[in-house]
């Protein structure tokens, strides 16, 4: 699978969509039309939001938990770390610490529609996910407006 495009099993789809023309790899959904950038997210499949979970890791023997009681083989959290995951099929991406800012794909796709003016200034040409959706990418054209 050298294309690395996210694959969803529980929508059954390639996390991809082109306007008007097949990529390179066949994969994912061909609109005619260029959409909206909420249209863009949904016919890409980046319609889902990423959280950070506490991470807890399983002790052996005697350990203190968060509330100073002492537990017997618990659960242990791991004080300022967390997994980012996927919230529709809860796909962990990675480990991060307490400061990490997570950036929402419908963010980062309203980010593009605000430096251009709105999304009457920008047309959205390709958008997918890469490996289990952690990283994101958009192609565009910026249209060109007479003052």
């Amino acid at each position: 699978m050298a294309h690395n495009i996210n694959y969803n099993e529980r929508t059954g789809k390639y996390s991809f969509f082109s306007v008007q023309q097949k990529a390179w790899h066949n994969l994912g959904q061909i609109v005619e039309q260029y959409p909206t950038s909420s249209e863009a997210i949904k016919y890409a499949g980046l319609d889902f939001e990423v959280i950070k979970s506490p991470l807890y890791t399983h002790g052996k023997g005697i350990s203190i938990g968060n509330d100073g009681e002492i537990n017997e083989g618990g659960s242990i959290l791991l004080p300022n770390n967390f997994a980012t995951m996927r919230t529709d099929t809860n796909q962990v991406f990675g480990v991060v610490g307490r400061d990490y800012q997570i950036v929402q794909n419908a963010d980062a796709f309203a980010f593009f529609d605000a430096i251009v003016g709105g999304e009457d200034g920008i047309l959205y040409e390709t958008a997918g996910a890469l490996g289990n959706g952690e990283r994101i990418f958009i192609t565009a054209k910026l249209l060109t407006i007479s003052v």
